[in-house]
């Protein structure tokens, strides 16, 4: 299939409801999450136009020149085609430009399939001093300045 991301406007209120939608489709029973700050990115089949998957960026609230991966989601039926490696690197380019050294984003035990994909795409797993998530959560992080 032949896929696109594009960055666009979460404040606009036809992206926040494409992306509440997306959410609920990806994350069944979860609040969607605000997009009324960072960066956003949706994904796009380009098959039929629709978007099938979204991303996130905020700038860390506890570190200087750090991203916070915050949250993204595909659609089931399109899962496995290599979209959240793609959305990740999207989201790493923006905060490169952005001048920002690290990214940090945390997981759940659940969701082994978020955490090979972080691995994959280098990031490696750490302790806060300061946990921001619930219990159990995984926190990773990644140097940009690696590459």
């Amino acid at each position: 299939m032949d896929y696109r991301i594009r960055e666009v406007d979460g404040c606009d209120p036809a992206i926040a409801a494409q992306i509440a939608r997306l959410h609920l489709i990806a994350f069944p029973g979860e609040v969607p999450i605000r997009t009324d700050g960072g960066w956003w990115w949706l994904a796009w089949n380009g098959d039929n136009g629709r978007p099938i998957g979204f991303a996130g960026l905020w700038p860390s609230s506890r570190f200087a020149q750090t991203g916070y991966l915050c949250r993204s989601g595909i659609t089931p039926s399109h899962r496995g085609n290599g979209l959240q490696k793609r959305l990740i690197r999207v989201r790493e380019r923006k905060a490169r430009t952005l001048g920002w050294h690290w990214m940090l984003t945390d997981t759940v035990p659940s969701n082994p399939a978020s955490s090979n994909t972080l691995i994959s795409c280098g990031y490696r797993t750490y302790v806060p001093a300061k946990p921001w998530c619930t219990n159990g959560a995984i926190y990773w992080r990644r140097s940009l300045d690696d590459e």
